[in-house]
């Protein structure tokens, strides 16, 4: 069984038209097609037209927020309703083409955890590409994880990473990286991307600041999320050394001012020098506080999540039954 994931906002005019695709590519390749649809707060009517999807075919599920949520609470919603043991996501504007589907399964037949796309060439504006270009290249650099387009949102995901790899907020499009750091095998694909017929993007630049705040996110939590002391305490430590270095020199400037009446020297509290030391030592002090408090949290907040990931186990025998 494939489920297939799909949030929609507000995408009435291609969710027949995608549903006919799925399906035609369900029917050719035999899969068994668990299709989840997630109404992230539609006002134009997407909501009908998914529980008529679901009136006519018992393989096609329909969930509806209250209200917009976001993409990863969608993505969320539907990973939990999902029935298969591989679970593939796409955008409902029909930009993603169902026909790849089996390129992503054969890329997890070979060892795969996480399958990403790669739109190339990608039929979006210049004002879209290359801020998402230059994104992508960030993440990669910063999390070692090394795909092309992180913001892709054809992925194939084996189920079990989401017993391990929470979403909020917006980490949905994190969850390479995440896995990644959980010793989950990453891959990718190149894909066609299509240019889009029916509404217009969601996103605008906003996501681009958002995005960004969100990788200083992950990369704390996939660094540090276990041991936040050895980042905050280490920062700490520099600017208490920092500025402990400057009271020293600040002391010895007053001690040579004391004993030589003479030397032409400014007043101590004239020099920038002690406001900036005394800035440090604050600095250094309240970050290492910080770290201690988030070790804390951290030592009776954690004692239920693991710190590992297992791969697989070997089968418990009996011993009594064992052969000497």
């Amino acid at each position: 069984m494939l489920s297939t994931v799909i949030p929609v906002f507000n995408e009435v005019e291609s969710l027949e038209s995608l549903y006919r695709e799925l399906h035609a590519v369900a029917a050719a390749e035999g899969y068994e097609l668990d299709l989840v649809l997630v109404d992230d707060g539609s006002t134009d009517g997407s909501w009908q037209a998914i529980a008529n999807l679901a009136a006519s075919d018992p393989r096609v599920r329909g969930i509806r927020f209250r209200r917009n949520f976001g993409k990863a609470a969608a993505l969320s919603a539907g990973f939990r309703a999902a029935r298969g043991e591989l679970v593939m996501t796409l955008d409902a504007d029909l930009q993603d083409d169902p026909r790849e589907i089996p390129r992503f399964l054969e890329a997890m037949r070979r060892g795969f955890d996480v399958v990403s796309g790669w739109k190339n060439p990608r039929h979006d504006p210049w004002h879209k590409v290359w801020p998402s270009w230059v994104f992508n290249w960030l993440v990669s650099r910063l999390t070692g994880v090394e795909l092309h387009d992180h913001n892709c949102g054809m992925k194939c995901y084996r189920r079990e990473i989401f017993r391990e790899v929470r979403l909020y907020g917006e980490l949905h499009r994190f969850v390479p990286v995440l896995a990644h750091a959980r010793g989950f095998r990453v891959g990718e694909v190149v894909i066609q991307h299509r240019p889009r017929k029916f509404g217009h993007s969601k996103y605008g630049m906003r996501r681009f600041v958002r995005g960004f705040l969100d990788l200083l996110t992950v990369k704390f939590l996939t660094g540090f999320g276990q041991r936040p002391q050895h980042a905050l305490g280490a920062c700490g430590l520099a600017f208490f050394v920092l500025g402990g270095l400057g009271v020293v020199y600040l002391s010895v400037y007053w001690l040579a001012a004391q004993l030589q009446p003479t030397w032409q020297l400014k007043p101590l509290h004239e020099r920038p020098a002690l406001v900036y030391s005394l800035g440090a030592l604050l600095l250094g002090g309240q970050l290492m506080s910080i770290g201690f408090l988030a070790e804390l949290i951290i030592a009776y907040t954690g004692r239920d999540s693991d710190t590992y990931s297992i791969a697989e186990e070997t089968p418990v025998r009996d011993r009594d039954n064992m052969d000497p």
